[in-house]
C-alpha cells in the first residue's frame, strides 16, 4: 500500500471524529405555557429527572440536550405531559419536542400550547 494513501486514510479518520459531535446533556429544560383562554404566558424551567405541575399540567422531563456550539443550535427534550382534571390523569404528549420546529413535534390541547425554548445548565434561564 502507498505510503501517502495510508497518512492520507489516517488523517481522514483521525478528523472525522471531530465531525460527529454528540449532543451535550444538560440539566435545565426551559418552558414557555401558553394558556390559551386567559392568553397568560408562563415561563417554567424543570430539572431533568424532575416534574412540576402547571395549571391542570404535571410535565416530566427525562432528558435534554443541546448541540455543540460549532453546530447549528438546537434542542431536544424528552417529556411526558399528563392532564388532570377531576382527579382524572389523562396522558397528553409523551415524547420528544425539538425547540427549532415546535410544529413538527406540538402539544395539541385545546386550552395549553407548551414548547421547549432551551436547555441549560443552570434554573435561571
Amino acid at each position: 500500500m502507498n505510503l501517502g494513501l495510508l497518512k492520507l486514510f489516517l488523517i481522514i479518520i483521525i478528523f472525522s471524529s471531530n465531525l460527529i459531535a454528540e449532543p451535550l446533556q444538560k440539566k435545565y429544560a426551559n418552558f414557555k405555557l401558553l394558556d390559551k383562554i386567559s392568553n397568560k404566558i408562563t415561563k417554567i424551567v424543570i430539572g431533568v429527572d424532575n416534574s412540576i405541575i402547571v395549571e391542570a399540567l404535571n410535565i416530566s422531563v427525562y432528558s435534554c440536550f443541546t448541540e455543540p456550539p460549532d453546530k447549528i443550535p438546537e434542542n431536544y427534550v424528552l417529556i411526558d405531559v399528563i392532564e388532570n382534571y377531576s382527579n382524572k390523569e389523562k396522558s397528553i404528549y409523551k415524547g420528544w419536542m425539538i425547540s427549532s420546529s415546535p410544529e413538527i413535534t406540538p402539544l395539541e390541547h385545546p386550552i395549553y400550547d407548551l414548547w421547549l425554548i432551551g436547555c441549560s445548565n443552570d434554573n435561571t434561564s
